[in-house]
């Protein structure tokens, strides 16, 4: 995907750029940021718009506060956030096209930078509404998307925008771009993926796209048995979707005939009830307990998926291996984390809970890319247009 940057755009000087970020960041009840990774990954797109001389119009969500004023969804602590990050003073306009914000536009210097409220106050964002996107691309010269982590969301301030102003990538924006292009189009091999999370039906259709890509997937967190019960096991009373169980088979089946490895837990941990003080048994999968609840892979799974981890010249993680919010059944979770910041190779996490659990085990600066969009990342992977970069300007 041959999209043109922010940075090929000759004439940034006094210009009215429209900057769609990402800086849905959690915020406590008090106000506080208690991760700033979206925030500190928008800061070089931002820095080169204000060392070029451009007028930077920050357009942003926070939340979902479905189309209404919220106070708690509010980006003022972004806002405040990045004063502190820039050492700068931040224009905030909590009104959009009011008198005021007008005024604030014909005033704002060369350098100067704006955030617009919470864009998603409004319902026409995530109707896509295109009365309402041109009306925010007129506020503009060009426009700017950074934010990979919505990109794959028909909004409009990330797709219908594109139809009414010369649209750009960021520098974020392009180096996520570039590592998923890559992964698709020629990964070093052997390549492998690791999936895990809750239901399979967010992943099916990835795992259908990659196995004519990849050498082995490994499959872990609850999704993991439902593809254990299309083998015929016993999973007592873990997480199955019934209705992706004949699929299950069908990708197991088409795997085999592509000579792809599909690994699946061979032990795991098993409590009795879904509770982060439940006591576990570590149980392999042809004696699983009836009535028992996979929370984690077991020991033996995780020297499997560790060696095939530190064979890969290229590898790729989306979604988590149990219940790793609950300490005693994080360790599935932390292994592939710290396997994968052991191998000096092409280590990829496809944002979520995945890029917050290696963030929190504190091996993010061992990762060749640590991606800020789980949806995007899974969404490129299986093959989507994004709706935020298909009507962007392709390099010349």
């Amino acid at each position: 995907m041959n999209k043109a940057s922010i940075t090929d755009y000759k004439y940034l000087e006094g210009t009215k750029v429209l900057l769609r970020d990402d800086l849905n960041v959690p915020i406590n009840k008090n106000g506080v940021i208690s991760d700033d990774k979206k925030i500190i990954e928008a800061l070089p797109t931002i820095k080169f718009l204000i060392e070029k001389g451009a007028k930077v119009i920050i357009v942003s969500h926070l939340g979902r506060p479905k189309g209404k004023v919220m106070p708690e969804y509010s980006l003022q602590p972004v806002v405040e956030k990045l004063k502190e990050l820039l050492d700068m003073p931040i224009l905030f306009e909590k009104e959009l096209f009011s008198e005021h914000m007008q005024k604030m536009l014909r005033t704002m210097k060369n350098g100067d930078v704006m955030v617009l409220e919470n864009i998603r106050f409004y319902e026409e964002e995530e109707q896509n509404d295109e009365e309402f996107a041109k009306k925010l691309a007129d506020i503009a010269d060009i426009y700017c998307n950074d934010a990979f982590g919505t990109a794959h969301r028909a909004h409009a301030s990330i797709a219908a925008i594109t139809k009414f102003i010369p649209s750009y990538c960021g520098l974020l924006m392009t180096k996520e771009v570039e590592v998923f292009s890559g992964l698709i189009e020629n990964p070093n091999r052997p390549f492998v993926v690791i999936l895990g999370g809750a239901k399979v039906s967010d992943k099916i259709k990835l795992i259908s796209n990659l196995i004519d890509k990849v050498d082995c997937i490994l499959i872990g967190g609850a999704m993991a048995y439902t593809f254990l019960a299309a083998q015929g096991y016993n999973v007592g009373a873990s997480k199955v979707d019934e209705s992706k169980i004949e699929y299950a088979k069908l990708l197991l089946e088409k795997a085999e005939n592509k000579k792809v490895k599909i690994g699946l837990p061979v032990d795991h941990l098993v409590a009795k009830e879904f509770s982060f003080l439940a006591e576990y048994d570590v149980c392999s999968t042809e004696r699983f307990p009836e009535g028992g609840i996979g929370m984690d892979i077991g020991p033996k799974t995780i020297r499997l998926y560790t060696k095939l981890i530190n064979q890969a010249k290229t590898a790729y993680w989306n979604g988590p291996m149990g219940v790793f919010e609950y300490k005693r059944f994080s360790k599935g979770t932390r292994a592939i984390a710290k396997a994968m910041a052991q191998n000096p190779n092409q280590m990829i996490v496809g944002g979520g809970d995945s890029a917050a659990a290696v963030r929190s085990y504190g091996y993010e600066p061992d990762f060749y890319f640590v991606s800020t969009g789980g949806g995007a990342s899974l969404a490129m992977l299986e093959g989507e247009e994004l709706p935020g970069l298909v009507n962007l300007k392709d390099k010349e």
